[in-house]
């Protein structure tokens, strides 16, 4: 395992991924992509998840003060994201679609961000969801969250206009099933590519945290762009420890053949 720590030798080694030597690159994107957009890692020590209880999913679905809570939250969080942008390492990822070298994009964000750097949506895979929108919990309607504010502060849980089901943010909450076309279909683009690339991710939560250890074991190189420690680490060909956004700020420049 190589470890790579500065800064130009890491922009070098991440120009080759746009070079033609891989057939099928897949990447796993954590939050650490969106920090350095400005959006805070909300598990860590004074994030929203450390100073407000989690609800969980059952809770939602069968007590109204726990879903105005959850509201409450997501507003908090819609915040965030409105004011942030896509850092470098989002548009790297993008070019990299448009050209045809990355095949899968697996991301544990919920933010949209990838969506707003014009990431095409058939190879994207919201593992857990998407917290920018939401979706009736019985019909699968899609609802804009703005237009629940209202609804919320007046204290009534938000419904779906077609069948009057409860509206959710589209994100998978605790306790609630996880998506499985979504988990299969990272499953399969793990298995069949040659390059795995993480970026940003702690490699602590499942079933994502399983993709990279399967990329492996089908015979695909893994290389992990991550501020700290993995437990995969070890299974990696290389492990880089820059910010990723300035790790991959020259990255489109050098790739003449990337949009």
């Amino acid at each position: 395992m190589k470890i790579i720590t500065s800064l130009p030798e890491a922009q070098d080694f991440v120009a080759q991924f746009g070079n033609g030597s891989y057939r099928q690159i897949v990447a796993l994107t954590g939050a650490g992509i969106s920090t350095e957009s400005g959006i805070p890692d909300f598990r860590s020590p004074g994030g929203i998840w450390s100073r407000r209880e989690p609800v969980q999913y059952q809770n939602f679905v069968a007590d109204k003060t726990s879903r105005l809570e959850d509201w409450d939250r997501r507003f908090e969080m819609q915040d965030f994201f409105a004011r942030a942008e896509p850092n470098d390492a989002h548009l790297a990822l993008t070019a990299l679609a448009g050209s045809g070298l990355l095949t899968c994009l697996v991301t544990q964000n919920v933010d949209g961000l990838h969506q707003r750097s014009g990431f095409p949506d058939d190879r994207l895979v919201e593992i857990h969801g998407n917290s920018t929108y939401a979706t009736c919990l019985d019909c699968g309607a899609h609802a804009e969250l703005d237009d629940q504010r209202p609804l919320v502060e007046a204290g009534k849980s938000p419904r779906c206009r077609a069948c009057g089901g409860l509206l959710k943010a589209a994100v998978v909450s605790f306790g609630q099933q996880m998506p499985e076309e979504a988990v299969h279909r990272a499953a399969a683009a793990a298995q069949d590519c040659d390059l795995f690339l993480v970026l940003g991710s702690s490699l602590v939560v499942y079933p994502a945290a399983q993709l990279p250890a399967l990329a492996v074991r089908s015979g695909a190189e893994l290389v992990i762009l991550n501020a700290q420690e993995t437990p995969l680490d070890s299974i990696a060909s290389t492990v880089i420890r820059t910010p990723l956004a300035q790790t991959f700020a020259k990255f489109r420049k050098e790739q003449p053949d990337i949009p």
